[in-house]
């Protein structure tokens, strides 16, 4: 059978720096098409990007012959030049270092995607630090606390 063909499904979430609230409602769809067209230049499926003031989840297809660290180093190189090109923040706008990234299978997409279409309403009842522990926790991922963004604990 000539050809690889794969579909590999990945949460990816990431925060301002200093969890800062900076992602206003005003543009923050115009940050997120604009981070979707990066992703379909780079000839990878996304899904849907939502979220709130302080941090973004981004839900994609990902074919196997692109490394997410490279996808995601590009998604946050360009999406931060396109935040201070537009002036949208006072001073210079940055993401934090490093990303999580979470896998899903197929039967799961519906569940993510509205998930992370929900973003809005999910944080009223839940801070960003609790859901980040509870992906951590569901995924067993060993963390210590300290290297977690910039929380101190």
């Amino acid at each position: 059978m000539p050809g690889t063909f794969s579909q590999i499904y990945i949460q990816v979430v990431f925060a301002v720096k200093g969890r800062q609230n900076l992602l206003q409602k005003a543009w923050r769809d115009d940050l997120f098409k604009y981070m979707a067209g990066i992703i379909i230049a780079k000839k990878q499926k996304p899904i849907i990007i939502n979220g709130v003031k302080d941090h973004v989840h981004l839900f994609l297809g990902l074919k196997p012959s692109m490394r997410i660290s490279d996808l995601i180093r590009d998604v946050k190189n360009n999406s931060c030049n396109f935040i201070n090109e537009n002036k949208y923040v006072r001073g210079k706008f940055s993401w934090q270092e490093g990303y999580s990234a979470f896998s899903y299978a197929h039967s799961q997409v519906e569940t993510v995607f509205q998930y992370i279409k929900n973003q809005e309403s999910h944080h009223t009842k839940r801070s960003f630090r609790e859901e980040y522990l509870e992906l951590l926790q569901k995924f067993e991922i060993e963390h210590d606390n300290k290297h977690l963004f910039d929380w101190i604990d």
